[in-house]
């Protein structure tokens, strides 16, 4: 009995260890096994810290700025503003998708833009967009990049076709603050009163956005009325009359962590005719004659008047002559507004000479007579046509 109790011992051993065995072969090893992962086979993702993932297009980069200060007008965060709420119905794009046929090569300096001076405007590369014509297309679309940490608009771009412009008059953007902004009026300074506008990159009659948050700057009247409208009314009068396409783009320009764009670069280039009927790239500058701005933070205030030097008295030696009685004493009294016969278009909020050949082309329901002056519609919200000019 007791040889037997090895025997058994030794047998109940060797069992153990076979059973060992075919469980360690049946269990996978999980320290080795590879992290999930959403890509599919063959796959690879390298995103270096601080690039965001654009899409995979020729050419799709807007053009470099070069300048000494940190410009900010490219930057794609994807951040929103906290405050504001998104009330139009069309939503900015998710990040990188900005579909913009660019020269990559090319280089917009701002420290080459010249400061104002009396013009409200300027041709910036010889006038000609910094697109690469060979990747513009004619189908109809429209791109906003989202809005960066500070709730700054970025670049946005359209190629512009009658297809989306708008069709209804455009609704309320009051309750839309971009950044910088500031109500404040000259009423002795500037004759719509107030300093600022909230100005479209886009404007509205070339593609129908309202009250889009990443389409919005605050710009001043004179960059509105004097510096963008009459681009704006040159492209759309040509997409009216040809109905042709034009590669739309602006690009609002912010100096460092400045709030106030300094000024805009328009660029656009009619598609089918190779720019022969659309074809300019121009900065604007974001100025209010006669007022003095703070970028950074959109505070303004009267320009000082500078002081010269008051010039030597010089005595004449030549006899004085009476003067002649023809000369009025009293100044002229200022002239009363002329009045005159107009046509608007309640649906471009644009007016029109009635000879102008815009008419012609306006759908009836549309058209509107209106007798007075100038001023008169301009405060009531209309624009003048940039091709009669009235």
């Amino acid at each position: 009995m007791k040889r037997k109790i090895p025997a058994i011992l030794l047998a109940i051993f060797l069992c153990a260890i076979l059973v060992g065995c075919f469980s360690s072969s049946d269990v996978p090893d999980r320290s080795v096994q590879p992290p999930i992962s959403s890509l599919s086979e063959g796959e690879t993702q390298e995103i270096n810290e601080g690039e965001v993932a654009t899409p995979d297009k020729p050419g799709a980069e807007p053009p470099k700025i070069q300048d000494s200060s940190d410009y900010s007008g490219f930057q794609d965060s994807g951040a929103s503003s906290p405050d504001t709420p998104v009330t139009d119905d069309k939503q900015p794009p998710t990040e990188g998708s900005l579909q913009i046929p660019s020269d990559a090569d090319t280089v917009f300096d701002l420290g080459e833009i010249p400061a104002y001076s009396n013009s409200a405007y300027v041709p910036v590369n010889g006038d000609v967009p910094f697109f690469d014509t060979t990747e513009l297309s004619t189908q109809s679309m429209e791109s906003y990049s989202p809005l960066d940490e500070l709730g700054r608009c970025g670049v946005v771009y359209a190629c512009i076709g009658k297809d989306i412009m708008p069709t209804e008059e455009r609704g309320s953007i009051g309750m839309v603050k971009p950044s910088g902004w500031h109500t404040v009026r000259y009423d002795d300074l500037i004759a719509d009163k107030y300093l600022y506008n909230r100005c479209h990159l886009i404007g509205y009659q070339l593609t129908g956005e309202n009250a889009n948050l990443s389409n919005l700057i605050t710009g001043t009247r004179y960059l509105n009325i004097e510096g963008m409208l009459p681009f704006e009314n040159m492209v759309a009068d040509y997409v009216e009359s040809t109905g042709n396409h034009v590669a739309y783009r602006v690009t609002p320009v912010f100096e460092g962590n400045n709030l106030l764009a300094t000024g805009v670069l328009m660029e656009a280039y009619s598609v089918e005719d190779q720019g022969g009927g659309i074809c300019f790239c121009i900065f604007a500058y974001n100025v209010q004659p006669g007022i003095e701005i703070d970028y950074a933070t959109g505070d303004s205030r009267v320009a000082e008047v500078p002081t010269t030097t008051t010039p030597p008295i010089t005595v004449s030696t030549q006899p004085v002559t009476a003067p002649d009685e023809t000369t009025p004493s009293d100044p002229p009294a200022e002239e009363e507004p002329v009045s005159a016969d107009y046509i608007m278009n309640t649906n471009t909020k644009k007016f029109h000479y009635p000879s102008c050949s815009s008419v012609s082309d306006m759908k009836e329901k549309n058209k509107k007579e209106f007798t007075g002056s100038r001023d008169e519609l301009i405060n009531m919200g209309y624009q003048p046509c940039g091709r009669c000019h009235p």
